[in-house]
């Protein structure tokens, strides 16, 4: 097979999440977006489909696929319905769509006025990514009850959980919108932590967590350790062996002189950084030159240590992940 292999433990991530629950001590939400960070969104939604309370995910496009393939718990979508037919879809999928701007509230009331849909109110606590600032949240929870929309969560997310000084200036912001969000909406659950918040301290893990980077078996940085593993492991196959020839070494003039070279099928057209880390050169979009021998056809396991070769490109594993898994062939054991 030319194809990079995936092997993904579907018990490790369930291990995963029960390390997470234990820890949290409240109900999981359990971040599947982006094809679960490459592991496969729908395989993990069934194998976590008693662990978790709810599943999170991206886009609207990728609730419906979890709803077509069974997925019955609770969905919520994280991007805001930017058209009133994305509204109207994740209503009728019975998806919880988020109210991130008074644009995307009027978005929802329009598109699904009919529905009764139901949502989570996003709060900007200072990431500016999404999210009503905390002073405007009392309005939007009257404008949401207005329209017809059921509130049943609000949310927001910590920018550097490793910073004590950055998450209390959130976790103080997030409560002063959470008494509103509750005083308009009592059934409503708020959630603040992600993996950084669960790992930083009890204070801020409110009615549920939301994890997803723990799951598959990483932790951000500079929090707090929680002895997950790693779900998936990555084999590529020896596609070419010989003896060096001439100058090079991939797309690169050859550094010193090299005896037995081999090639792996794998390359930046994969997903991998095309430069360094793993194997001489840089990478050719299909192909990895190694130094040494090996067997024609051997199957390799190849970036056993994620998060080095996510530092030493400067970026995290969760880009490697969604990188590299999205179009290996996985096989779930």
């Amino acid at each position: 097979m030319q194809e990079i292999k995936a092997y993904i433990s579907l018990e490790t991530i369930r291990r995963n999440a029960q390390l997470v629950e234990e820890r949290a001590g409240v109900p999981l939400i359990a971040v599947i977006k982006d094809d679960a960070y490459g592991h496969g969104a729908i395989e993990v939604a069934h194998a976590l489909e008693k662990a978790a309370s709810m599943f999170a995910v991206s886009t609207v496009r990728e609730g419906v696929a979890l709803r077509t393939a069974g997925v019955g718990k609770d969905i919520l979508v994280f991007t805001p319905a930017l058209c009133k037919e994305e509204a109207y879809i994740g209503a009728m999928h019975g998806l919880t769509l988020t109210l991130s701007s008074p644009a995307s509230l009027r978005l929802v009331a329009e598109g699904a006025k009919n529905l009764t849909p139901r949502a989570h109110i996003a709060v900007n606590t200072g990431m500016n990514r999404y999210g009503f600032r905390p002073d405007r949240v009392k309005s939007a929870c009257l404008e949401a009850k207005s329209a017809g929309i059921e509130v049943v969560g609000g949310y927001s997310h910590f920018y550097a959980p490793e910073n004590a000084r950055a998450r209390e200036e959130q976790y103080a912001a997030f409560l002063r919108a959470a008494e509103e969000i509750e005083h308009c909406f009592p059934a409503a659950t708020l959630h603040l932590a992600a993996t950084g918040g669960v790992l930083a301290g009890g204070r801020y893990r409110f009615g549920a967590v939301r994890c997803g980077i723990a799951l598959y078996g990483y932790l951000p940085q500079g929090v707090g350790e929680l002895p997950v593993r790693p779900a998936a492991k990555l084999y590529a196959t020896v596609s070419h062996r010989g003896r060096a020839f001439g100058g090079g070494a991939g797309y690169m003039r050859a550094e010193k002189k090299y005896g037995a070279l081999h090639t792996l099928r794998l390359g930046y057209g994969d997903g991998f950084f095309r430069a360094g880390g793993l194997g001489v050169g840089n990478l050719c979009m299909d192909a990895c030159v190694r130094e040494g021998d090996a067997p024609f056809g051997r199957k390799v396991q190849i970036l056993k240590d994620i998060p080095a070769y996510a530092k030493a490109h400067g970026t995290t594993p969760y880009e490697v992940l969604v990188r590299v898994l999205r179009g290996a062939d996985k096989y779930y054991v």
